[in-house]
């Protein structure tokens, strides 16, 4: 997935490249779930703690709840059946792909 940083995303970015918030208008938010995913490396299993962890350090506040059910729910996320583990989703779709799919 290429580093490509929607320009409706901008105000919602730290300069670090952090998420501020989590946008309450439905393309936005998807744009964010986009955004978080390409920032998870793939071919990693995480613990849903670990993965806690991580989605803290992509964030600027503290979700992570909210944040994995949107992931997975979005299909950018997969996790086993109990879940107990969490990885990226293998493909993860261009942006115009994904917000067709859910816009």
């Amino acid at each position: 997935m290429e580093e490509l940083i929607p320009r409706e995303l901008l105000p919602f970015l730290d300069p670090d490249g952090r998420l501020r918030a989590l946008p309450s208008r439905h393309r936005k938010k998807l744009l964010a779930l986009w955004y978080l995913a390409g920032k998870l490396p793939a071919g990693v299993t995480w613990t849903e703690s670990d993965l806690g962890e991580l989605l803290d350090r992509r964030t600027c506040f503290h979700d992570p709840a909210t944040l994995r059910r949107e992931l997975y729910n979005k299909r950018l996320l997969e996790r086993t059946e109990n879940g107990s583990r969490y990885w990226r989703a293998e493909t993860i779709p261009s942006l115009p792909d994904f917000l067709a799919r859910y816009l």
